[in-house]
């Protein structure tokens, strides 16, 4: 249970930090002790409520034109993923995505340290969504996502709102396809359920720091969670 609880804990400070990343945190922990399909359904169940909680904090930076194509795309994601996990190779295909995320965190950070503000090309983003709609929907990674809306927002607060509103949309789906898939489990729910304390421990944490952080440290900490993302999907599809 300790690791439960550490994992719990770290993985939604960054969540309360960044706005994404728990999955990320979370699996990466608890990854050497028990099988994936034991840790998706529970941090589902712990990370559906952070997200209305910071899309409620955050309401007013919600901008429905980046959430909506996002949300359809992802759902849409979801619904192809079935179909493509059951007739196509799909640990070259995470490799390719782990890249493709390196990919951008590396040029967003170079955008970051430089001076000139310059804008992504309308067809940039459009492949950037399209494939985080993808990525998003099958693996429930949200890195190319953060990429995305981290493309389309100005600061910190409305990459947070927008991020954690579409994780909403596409939990509530997930949740829904878990439970008709028999994946989300009774356990599932009373484990969730005891480690909610140290899941609000975490996200009230991650949320205070976040206050006292300058945003452009905390928005280079995002950057580097998406490149790290990127080598995780690498190195869980080679070793």
């Amino acid at each position: 249970m300790g690791y439960w609880i550490i994992a719990t804990f770290f993985a939604f400070y960054v969540k309360g930090l960044c706005g994404f990343a728990n999955t990320l945190v979370f699996t990466s922990i608890l990854s050497f002790t028990a099988a994936n399909i034991n840790i998706s359904p529970l941090e589902l169940v712990l990370g559906y409520p952070t997200n209305l909680i910071i899309s409620w904090k955050e309401r007013k930076a919600i901008d429905l034109k980046i959430v909506l194509p996002l949300a359809i795309m992802v759902i849409v994601g979801s619904f192809g993923g079935a179909l493509f996990l059951k007739n196509a190779e799909v640990t070259v295909v995470r490799i390719i995505f782990g890249v493709l995320v390196i990919f951008v965190g590396i040029e967003m950070l170079l955008r970051e340290f430089s001076h000139k503000k310059t804008g992504s090309s309308k067809l940039m983003l459009t492949i950037i969504g399209i494939l985080s709609g993808f990525l998003c929907g099958l693996y429930g990674v949200g890195a190319l996502l953060g990429a995305y809306i981290g493309r389309t927002t100005d600061n910190m607060k409305a990459f947070k709102a927008n991020i954690c509103t579409v994780f909403v949309i596409e939990n509530t789906f997930r949740i829904i396809l878990y439970f008709f898939y028999g994946i989300l489990t009774l356990s599932a729910f009373k484990r969730a359920l005891m480690l909610t304390p140290f899941m609000l421990i975490g996200l009230v944490a991650g949320m205070l720091s976040a206050g006292k952080i300058s945003e452009h440290v905390v928005k280079k900490i995002v950057i580097i969670l998406l490149i790290i993302s990127g080598i995780a999907l690498i190195l869980n599809n080679v070793l």
